[in-house]
């Protein structure tokens, strides 16, 4: 698939063969990928309800496109998805009007669940009072409204539009802070022991980059622009990311070689976890914790009941 032969020109060398592909070549090249990830992994089995969690930006598009084009003619596969509405005043508003769209372009199902509605407030007004990390506060009640929805709706998985770059970022964080067993529950598909009130996510774009999922998009108009959340800039997350990509450029093939040691490594991490990974419920919401309270319901006590 060098593309020696056709007229087109390329549209993308690939850091891992070195190849160059033109448009239709790549298109082929990324959808294949993705239908390999799923199959090798078994991401997607009979009977599953997967909802996607999606922003409207160009990940979670372009998973919820594949996915839905993929399994739109499977009857035993329901493919639905699902929004969170931080409520961020010229960013999220704009997304999920493009995924509103999006959706009922294709018929698709979708679900969306607000902050304001959910914790009382939206985060432009939390982050008013809140002194801490936009992204972590986010992050918890993101995750915590994936989940508990998703369990609600009837999902038997919940897909996330993780490509390449987000799990290297993962797999360095954590080893930064000496967090493996957070590691551990990484992979193309999370988890490591099967809990009835934990979703799990699956990852179809997990071994490919954001400059592919990038191209693709573009190349199927799936988006036309890209806004980058007002509260990205200073995170721990967004330092890590600069560094590993200061790395590709001057030694391309870093990330992949990453994710290839990982995916090795993987199976000993899920192992060596397995005992110590007790999934506890939370005492105030009932939600999966490893600790006695989770942490939205700490950031809930914390952080909004004072100030409402």
């Amino acid at each position: 698939m060098s593309c020696k032969k056709c007229v087109e020109k390329p549209v993308i060398k690939l850091i891992n063969s070195n190849k160059t592909l033109c448009k239709n070549c790549f298109i082929e090249y990324f959808e294949k990928k993705v239908k390999k990830t799923i199959a090798d992994y078994n991401l997607i089995d009979k009977n599953d309800h997967i909802i996607v969690a999606a922003s409207g930006g160009k990940d979670s598009i372009t998973t919820l496109y594949l996915l839905n084009k993929i399994f739109s003619k499977r009857k035993d596969v329901k493919i639905t998805a699902l929004a969170i509405d931080e409520g961020i005043h010229g960013y999220r508003d704009k997304s999920l009007e493009h995924l509103k769209k999006f959706c009922k372009k294709y018929k698709i199902i979708l679900n969306i669940y607000s902050y304001k509605k959910e914790f009382g407030k939206s985060l432009d007004k939390i982050l008013k009072t809140y002194n801490g990390v936009p992204c972590s506060i986010c992050g918890v009640f993101r995750r915590y409204l994936l989940n508990a929805k998703s369990r609600e709706l009837g999902a038997t998985k919940l897909a996330t539009g993780h490509n390449l770059d987000d799990e290297t970022q993962s797999i360095v964080m954590n080893y930064f802070r000496n967090s493996l067993n957070v590691s551990a529950r990484l992979g193309p598909i999370t988890g490591i022991i099967p809990d009835k009130k934990f979703i799990r996510r699956i990852k179809p774009l997990y071994f490919l980059t954001e400059k592919e999922v990038t191209i693709y998009s573009f190349l199927m108009k799936l988006l036309d622009k890209f806004n980058e959340c007002p509260y990205n800039h200073d995170s721990y997350r967004g330092k890590i990311r600069d560094m590993l990509n200061d790395f590709e450029a001057k030694y391309p093939g870093t990330k992949h070689g990453i994710i290839t040691t990982f995916i090795q490594l993987l199976p000993i991490l899920k192992e060596h976890y397995k005992k110590s990974n007790y999934i506890k419920e939370c005492s105030s919401c009932g939600e999966p914790s490893s600790q006695e309270k989770c942490k939205s319901c700490q950031y809930i006590d914390e952080v909004i009941k004072p100030t409402l």
